[in-house]
């Protein structure tokens, strides 16, 4: 009597695992055990990364935005007071984007967080 493979379910469920596998390399792409536990760790990380990446993000924002204010002779801080004394609601990612390609831009707008801040 022939074993039992179990037919389209199955079968479903194993290509859908190994379709997320795709790119792996050796085994992990076609074998169905070692690409389930690939897949399995790839979208724990793929979820925990996806919020370390707004972390990261704000980070950079806020290091290039503390490098554009020392250039003006101001703190990241002092900035970011001013700012919000001032009523500017421009976010860090703006800021930062200022920074880095529109230098004049971004000293005026250092100007405005020193005048609030005075």
């Amino acid at each position: 009597m022939p074993r039992v493979t179990r037919g389209f379910k199955a079968r479903r469920r194993r290509n859908r695992v190994l379709k997320l596998a795709k790119g792996y390399r050796g085994g992990r792409s076609r074998l169905y055990r070692t690409a389930t536990e690939a897949v399995d760790r790839a979208l724990c990380y793929a979820y925990r990364d996806r919020r370390t990446k707004k972390r990261d993000f704000r980070r950079l924002w806020i290091t290039r935005i503390n490098a554009g204010t020392r250039l003006n002779d101001m703190s990241y801080s002092a900035f970011m007071g001013g700012l919000k004394k001032a009523g500017v609601d421009l976010d860090r990612k703006v800021l930062a984007n200022l920074a880095i390609l529109d230098a004049d831009a971004f000293s005026k707008v250092v100007q405005v967080a020193k005048e609030a801040n005075a």
